[in-house]
Formats: C-alpha cells, structure tokens, sequence
C-alpha cells in the first residue's frame, strides 16, 4: 500500500497518566509516522515523559495557549516538513495498531472526505464513548466501512492536506472547546465531507463529568459556532443562536435544575448580546472563513 507521509500530533496538559501509553501506541503503528507533541504548559511530569522519546518533536509553550492554537503551531510545522495526512490525537487515548493506516487507506481512495474518525471506545475499551455514540448515530453508509457524519469530535481526527489548505486551520477564537466543530461547519462549506471509518479504533480513556462551569463555556462556544457559521445567512445565523439562548437552558435544566438554568439563561443572553455588539469582529470571522484562511 503507498501511504503519504503521516503527521501525527498530539497537544498535551498534564497528561502524565496517559501520554505514554498513548506514544507507546502511535509508536506501535504499522505505518510510518513522525510524532510532533506541543505541550501546554503542563505543570506535571508530562514533559519529562515525553523527552524519553528522542524520535518525537517537542514544543514546549510556557502558557496554556488551548487546544486550536496549539494544533496549529504543530500543522503548521508539518505542512513547512511537507506532510500530507495529519493524525489528531488527545493525550488520554490509545489506537490499535492499524487504526492509522486504515484510516489513510480510506482517505487515498475517497479525497472528498477531509476528516475522518476511527470509532471512538471508552476507558472500558468494550462500548462506544458515550458523546461518541451520539455523533455515529447520525452516521450514513458511504463505502465499506466509511459512513458520512455532519460531525465528529476531535479527539482521533486524519485531516488531508488538501483540506487544511483550502479550509485553513483551527480558528483561534475558540480556547477548548468548540474549536472542531467550527471546523467541520467550515469543511462543509468548502465542499469536504466528515466520515468514521469503523474498522478503525481508539480507545478514549475518560470519564465524562458534569461541571457547570464547563457547560456555560461550552453553551457559549455553541452559541458563537452558530454567528460563524457560513452556512447559515447572518439572519439564519442570529435566529438560530437566539434560539440557543432559550434551548440550552432548558437541556441543562435536568442536570441543575431551576436555579442554574436561569442563572445560565441570563449568561447566555448576554453572551448572546455582546456578540451582536462586536458583530464587525464575528463578521470578519465569517468573511476569513468562505477565504479558508482561519488559523494561518
């Protein structure tokens, strides 16, 4: 089989619990890789861990710069190093040994598809992750074990290099969260499909908790994927958000009950409404957007 050269990067935080493993099992791969880490100011042993691999590039950054941006120093070094398929990988993950050439194998024969997943297993190694399952439901056959998703989540994403070039990169105004599914919008726009390969696989070893705080910013990031979405017109793009304002309260209602759902409803609108303010900011998103020029 003739396999591009393949990119695989991986930002870490304080993963020490699971980056080697997660090394260990890229290292593992039957195809050859080259392994680019950028470390987000871990204040663990994580860096340590890593620099016992003399074979891996290391980026240290002394600030937490969130996950696009530090994606994007590692692409970016991989587009200068002529890389043609990119491997994301979370740190608290680990692949089988043939998840990446199966997934390169099905991009080389379908490059319409600028993202594609391998099924994502939890830390039980047995079931789908729970948010995974979500996403595969919605799937449709494509091809032998290639199905079509609006979207999937990037814990274990191969991007072409055809697709960061026209679609760009991660867009920097997301910290943590939202940053993947800006990016599918963004995918889709330009005309490249989001699929899952389902003879391919990783292992997600987490465990999904509830935390307030960490609704409210994703509520948030939700509401600001939907004013940048170019697929939608900025009318569609308002309504659709003011709508958020009143729906995800009223889905997280059955996990903080009334208090805290109002509490987050007042947050939103006012997130709601300061980006109406600064509208000139989302709008010169969107214009970079339909370029394909976000993260560059």
């Amino acid at each position: 089989m003739n396999l591009d050269k393949i990119a695989v990067v991986i930002i870490t935080h304080n993963g020490a619990q699971w980056i080697e493993k997660c090394l260990q099992s890229v290292l593992e791969s039957s195809v050859a890789l080259q392994i680019l880490v950028v470390d987000n100011a871990s204040s663990d042993t994580t860096v340590s861990i890593v620099q016992k691999y003399q074979n891996i590039s290391l980026e240290i950054s002394h600030e937490n710069l969130g996950f696009g941006k530090a994606n994007n120093i590692a692409i970016k070094k991989a587009i200068d190093l002529r890389f043609k398929n990119f491997f994301l990988l979370n740190q608290d993950t680990w692949i089988k040994k043939d998840t990446i050439e199966k997934l390169v194998s099905q991009q080389n024969k379908n490059e319409n598809f600028g993202v594609l997943s391998p099924l994502h297993f939890d830390n039980g190694a047995i079931n789908l992750d729970t948010n995974f399952a979500t996403y595969y439901s919605m799937r449709k056959k494509h091809a032998d074990n290639l199905f079509e998703v609006p979207f999937v989540n990037a814990a274990a994403w191969l991007v072409s290099l055809k697709c960061f070039e026209k679609v760009g990169l991660f867009e920097p105004t997301f910290n943590h969260y939202g940053e993947d599914r800006n990016f599918c919008n963004r995918a889709h726009f330009h005309k490249f499909k989001i699929g899952i390969v389902d003879d391919a696989k990783i292992v997600h070893d987490r465990t999904i908790v509830r935390k307030f705080a960490k609704d409210l910013q994703q509520s948030k990031y939700a509401i600001l994927n939907t004013f940048l979405n170019i697929n939608l017109s900025v009318f569609q793009a308002f309504c659709a958000a003011f709508k958020q304002v009143f729906g995800l309260p009223k889905y997280f209602h059955k996990f903080y009950g009334f208090p805290k759902s109002v509490l987050m409803f007042f947050n939103l609108l006012d997130y709601f409404l300061i980006n109406i303010v600064h509208w000139s900011k989302i709008n010169t998103i969107r214009k970079k957007s339909v370029k394909g020029k976000n993260g560059m």
